[in-house]
């Protein structure tokens, strides 16, 4: 199949304004200028796109989607297990509900991928999962699996042990208790070559891909303090950082260069003590000081489909607009450990594609795509 005559979003500032994708078993072979079309690349099927500029599906890099389903709630809150603070074998994948409303709210919203995964109640909490937003059976969706595992540090794991009058019930014992189970893991991973090798350990099992930098250490992190502590932890323990929400990360960005962060929810009430110093700035001073960022919506703390306003939100207020669109394809992606298959319009990447008409602000609330695109298939048409 091919799609031709269309804009093409590359990169920050970097478009081919008549140019055709190229793409077979639901990969794209061949991105480029038309001038240089074969006329060969029709023999699959083709659909001039005269009119419309095409970017890459949208990735959104922090949610719950499925985890805590639209309209349940305790029958559809599978998000935290909170009857033990230090979870690493708990996996997204045997929670999320591909079913629920907000994969379909997303994929109108010319949402692609999503990294969905448990909430911030146990200081580790399980692994996150990237996967497609359509499709009937979340197996099939999977993009990479895990992607991740999550910490949480501050205010939510204090709050939820502190009411069962058990640990962690400050800082410093969510902190203890992350270095604990890493070293635990660290130490159960020296002796699996041995001949005397130890019990099996699931929590210790789950953690290994970490500590190979396989998959990313999801930090929630709020206030500046716990960002430090996040950046602290990654570094004794050498895992592959990405900061969550870093709330307060506009007030120390000079010392958050070159690290990856997912910034949000941009809009939403201050519901709690350490969101009381939230700035819409955020994501322009974090990108300022060289962080790469993302955006993201925390849904269902914000919905889904409502992800172009937080970017819309983050131009207002300094972000240029094609960073903006950055921070939900390219660098959204790149915080998440895929970049190698989503985020970005090249050879060898899922054709996943949001196609809106070429002279709209796809950061408007009166645009959605005209056309979505998942596996190669068009599976949205307005």
């Amino acid at each position: 199949m091919v799609y031709k005559n269309v804009k093409i979003f590359l990169d920050e500032n970097k478009y081919i304004e008549n140019g055709f994708i190229f793409f077979e078993d639901s990969v794209i072979k061949s991105v480029g200028d038309m001038k240089d079309f074969k006329k060969q690349y029709e023999e699959g099927g083709f659909e001039d796109l005269n009119g419309y500029k095409i970017y890459p599906g949208f990735v959104e890099a922090h949610n719950h989607i499925g985890m805590w389903e639209s309209g349940l709630c305790f029958e559809g809150a599978d998000g935290n297990e909170e009857t033990d603070p230090i979870t690493p074998n708990f996996r997204a994948i045997d929670a999320a509900n591909p079913k629920d409303e907000a994969f379909s709210l997303a994929l109108k919203a010319g949402i692609t991928t999503v990294i969905t995964g448990p909430g911030s109640a146990n200081p580790i909490a399980g692994s996150f999962v990237a996967i497609k937003t359509y499709g009937e059976c979340i197996d099939e969706m999977v993009i990479k699996n895990p992607v991740g595992i999550k910490f949480a540090l501050g205010e939510n794991p204090k709050t939820t042990y502190n009411e069962k009058d058990m640990t962690p019930m400050t800082r410093m014992g969510i902190a203890a208790l992350i270095r604990e189970q890493l070293e635990k893991a660290k130490r159960y991973k020296e002796k699996l070559n041995d001949e005397d090798k130890p019990d099996y350990d699931a929590k210790c099992e789950a953690l290994i891909p970490l500590l190979e930098r396989k998959v990313k250490a999801f930090f929630h992190c709020h206030r500046a303090d716990d960002i430090f502590t996040a950046i602290r932890i990654a570094k004794e323990f050498d895992l592959d950082l990405t900061l969550v929400h870093a709330t307060e990360g506009y007030l120390v960005a000079k010392y958050l260069k070159g690290v990856d962060i997912i910034s949000g929810p941009i809009i939403s009430d201050l519901s709690k003590p350490e969101v009381r110093q939230a700035s819409e700035t955020n994501p322009f001073i974090l990108s300022k000081n060289k962080a790469t960022v993302s955006i993201c919506t925390d849904a269902p703390v914000f919905p889904i489909q409502y992800l172009n306003l937080c970017c819309a939100i983050a131009v207002r207020n300094g972000l240029e607009k094609e960073k903006a669109i950055a921070s939900i394809t390219k660098n959204a992606a790149k915080v998440c450990g895929i970049f190698d298959r989503v985020g970005s319009i090249e050879k060898n990447k899922i054709a996943n594609f949001a196609i809106f008409k070429v002279d709209e602000d796809i950061f408007s609330a009166y645009v959605r795509p005209s056309f979505v695109v998942v596996d190669g298939k068009i599976v949205y048409k307005k």
